[in-house]
Parts: structure tokens; C-alpha cells; sequence
């Protein structure tokens, strides 16, 4: 059990029969009246945010999550894969419970949210920015580096975005994950 004196961003509740992590607080004085706490709160499963109102020193249970580094395997009818890199357990899950999912290829690393009371996967965060070969995209020219004219790519993941003229297949570009978009080409 913890107190409204005891939320940090960060901190992870039980509310509402649910899981959801603080994102922000603030702790208010009014000249009238009780102290209490606002709160945005957002959801460890859907992802959904919520503003709340707190007051000054009522209890919640604090929830522990775990996150683990997991290496995908492979996607199959079932869903996607993914391997503890320490303990070597697998750990399956439906394809919409990955966001970012064309970012990631074989043998890439993701995090999964673990709750540690019931070991129960919660939800799957990408590295911000990875690393991939174009394996489809139209051929650049020479002198194309000057305009800031775009094409599409196909990437070793499946995923398809948008990037300067003079890269080529077998380039290989850093992505941002959260934008679909194109940071720069990586040197081999």
C-alpha cells in the first residue's frame, strides 16, 4: 500500500481493477477545502490515459512490474515469439499485442512488461530508433542528395517508409520507430 505522498512518475497502481502507471502528478493546496492530487494515468495495457483526482493521503496498492529483454524467434499462425535472453523461456503473443511490429526483424531485441506477482505479459516496448537493410526501393541518381525529394523503401522487417533519393537497396538506414520515419544511412 502506498499514499498519495508516495506517487512518483513512473510509480504503477492498482485502480479501478486495473494496472496503470503515473504520468504525471501534482500535489494541490487549495486556500479552501482539502489537499488532493491530480494524476494522469495511464493504462499498462491499452495504453489509454486518464486524468484523476486524488486526496491527500488515501491508500492504493502498488503493482511491480518487470522488464525483460526478449529476442523475436519467429511469427507463425499463433502469433510472435519471443525468447528470454537470460532464462531461455519463451513467451508467445498475439501480433496486435506488438506495436511496432513491422520494425522489428528476426533476432531483434524488445522489451516486454512483465507484472511480477502473476508473470503475466503486459504490453511490449521497441528500441526508439533500429537499424535496417532497404530490400526494395527505386534506384537513386546521381546528384539527388541536394532536394529534399522522398521515395518508398521496403525495409528487412516488412515495414515501408519513406527516404531520401540517393539511398539504394542494400543500404542500410536507421529508422525511428515512434515516426515510420528515416533518420540516416548507417556506414557498413
Amino acid at each position: 500500500m502506498a499514499s498519495t505522498s508516495d506517487f512518483r512518475n513512473g510509480l504503477t497502481i492498482i485502480w479501478n481493477d486495473d494496472l496503470w502507471t503515473i504520468v504525471e502528478f501534482l500535489h494541490v493546496k487549495p486556500g479552501k477545502g482539502g489537499a488532493f492530487v491530480r494524476t494522469k494515468l495511464k493504462n499498462v495495457k491499452t495504453g489509454r490515459v486518464v486524468d484523476n483526482t486524488f486526496r491527500a493521503g488515501e491508500k492504493v496498492d502498488t503493482a511491480r512490474i518487470e522488464r525483460r529483454p526478449h529476442q523475436f524467434l519467429y511469427e507463425d499462425d499463433l502469433g510472435l515469439h519471443f525468447m528470454n535472453a537470460d532464462t531461455y523461456e519463451q513467451v508467445q503473443l498475439p501480433k496486435d499485442a506488438v506495436v511496432g511490429r513491422e520494425f522489428i526483424k528476426e533476432g531483434g531485441v524488445i522489451d516486454i512488461l512483465f507484472h511480477a506477482e502473476t508473470e503475466q505479459p503486459l504490453s511490449t516496448e521497441i528500441p526508439k530508433s533500429v537499424d535496417l537493410k532497404v530490400v526494395e526501393t527505386e534506384p537513386g541518381m546521381k546528384g539527388d542528395t541536394a532536394t529534399s525529394a522522398t521515395k518508398p523503401a521496403t525495409l528487412e522487417s516488412g515495414a515501408v517508409v519513406n527516404v531520401p533519393l540517393f539511398v539504394n537497396e542494400g543500404d542500410v538506414i536507421r529508422v525511428n520507430t515512434e515516426t515510420s520515419s528515416y533518420i540516416t544511412r548507417v556506414s557498413s
